[in-house]
């Protein structure tokens, strides 16, 4: 059976479409410093593509009893925000979305992190006018690898799952979109361990070979 045409794009951002993982490391121990703890000593890969309520469940026993999810969450978020001028894009993601951008494929942004962390992100890359819409942490109930979040981003693009592609770095990124029936690329150079995806590729621009 021949594969099904493939029309649109979704993207995971951090660690995909930009370098985040620094800024997202310093935002948390920033963040648990102000609050009274001191994770200087996790590394800081240590939360790569992990639901921030799974980080709260495996950070909170650190901090003190009174200290609530939300508010250390909204630290974390706007030390985030206001140190947005350090975020870099990855090698070859404003180049490639351009590049789909002219050959008319729909693209969408399905990411892991909150509202303002997205729109951070999608400012400091530029990318705003080529992207549809994006999903936020904010906008489902459960966020990856349910797959809750691409399931939306399907029904929002009006276009079955096997017809977009999904771009991630991270296995539960992978797992999500898997589930949601997408066709996964998996990103090596920032990620991999994926259990299942349908290419991996080392370089964004290769991306560009299955909308030929």
């Amino acid at each position: 059976m021949s594969r099904p045409s493939l029309l649109a794009v979704a993207w995971d951002i951090d660690g995909t479409l930009i370098d985040s993982e620094p800024l997202h490391h310093r935002a948390l121990v920033a963040a648990c410093r102000t609050l009274g703890a001191d994770l200087s000593d996790l590394p800081d890969q240590a939360f790569r593509g992990i639901h921030m309520g799974d980080v709260w469940k495996q950070v909170s026993p650190r901090l003190p009893a009174a200290v609530a999810e939300a508010e250390w969450a909204a630290r974390i978020n706007a030390h985030y925000v206001d140190n947005r001028d350090s975020l870099i894009a990855l090698p070859g993601a404003v180049a490639t979305i351009r590049a789909l951008e002219k050959r008319g494929v729909m693209q969408v942004c399905v990411s892991n992190s909150s509202r303002s962390v997205v729109d951070a992100n999608i400012a400091a890359l530029g990318i705003a006018d080529a992207i549809a819409f994006s999903l936020s942490l904010d906008d489902v109930d459960e966020g990856k690898p349910d797959p809750e979040p691409y399931r939306r981003a399907c029904a929002r693009l009006g276009l079955p799952p096997a017809s977009v592609v999904a771009v991630e770095d991270s296995r539960s990124g992978a797992l999500s979109a898997r589930a949601a029936g997408l066709f996964v690329v998996g990103y090596t150079p920032t990620g991999g361990g994926f259990e299942a995806v349908d290419l991996e590729i080392d370089r964004l621009e290769n991306l560009l070979a299955l909308f030929a």
